[in-house]
């Protein structure tokens, strides 16, 4: 049996949402529904976000991950407290 439910969503979450779920192939309703049943039967909501870094942000890591790999611009390891703050403090 199913029923109609109003609910009050941010126009813009409701769009980019509905827009999503058409990419994969569902409508909205269908999305509401895996949620609402999954709540149900967990007894629980998880909130996971992927990170969302502006352009800057993203530059940054990838030049951090590129230093990584080059062992460019790497301190440590420390052999005490004591050294590791005396570095942060340079």
């Amino acid at each position: 049996m199913k029923t109609v439910t109003s609910i009050k969503l941010d126009k813009q979450v409701k769009e980019e949402a509905g827009k999503l779920a058409s990419r994969m192939g569902l409508n909205l309703s269908s999305v509401v529904n895996a949620t609402l049943k999954r709540f149900v039967m967990e007894r629980r909501v998880v909130f996971s976000l992927a990170p969302e870094f502006n352009v800057k942000t993203k530059r940054e890591i990838l030049k951090m991950r590129r230093d990584v790999k080059q062992k460019k611009d790497i301190v440590g390891p420390f052999d005490s407290f004591e050294d590791l703050k005396t570095s942060l403090m340079k």
